[in-house]
């Protein structure tokens, strides 16, 4: 499933001011990483995927709604999903976001990550 065009623009406009975000596809949509950390995820499911850390994920899910993040049948314990009418505002769209951002904020920036030279297949033109 795509994720929404319009949720996309709306992320994207209020990560703007930081340059350090990559857009990655990842998550089954499209996520928004900082310091090499997945920061949020615009859903292919549709809402937002935030990161919000593992000790105040029970916190958040207490919120309405906010559910729990599944994957493959596994529970994403850092993560929590946030229904298109949780973010329906640009206020609450960015209070979400600003709790992925405040969490990595308290990692470590991941180190870039270099593509090694690759080499022509054999036989390959140049």
């Amino acid at each position: 499933m795509a994720y929404g065009p319009r949720t996309v623009g709306r992320v994207r406009e209020a990560l703007s001011a930081r340059a350090e975000v990559v857009e990655k596809m990842m998550m089954g949509g499209l996520s928004f990483m900082v310091k090499g950390h997945m920061c949020c995820a615009v859903s292919g499911k549709g809402g937002l995927l935030v990161r919000v850390g593992a000790q105040a994920r029970e916190q958040v899910l207490r919120e309405p709604n906010v559910e729990p993040m599944e994957m493959s049948g596994r529970t994403m314990t850092a993560f929590v999903r946030v229904a298109p009418e949780g973010i329906r505002t640009n206020a609450a769209l960015s209070r979400w976001i600003g709790r992925g951002l405040d969490f990595v904020a308290t990692l470590p920036a991941k180190p870039q990550r270099t593509n090694p030279t690759r080499k022509p297949a054999r036989g390959a033109n140049r």
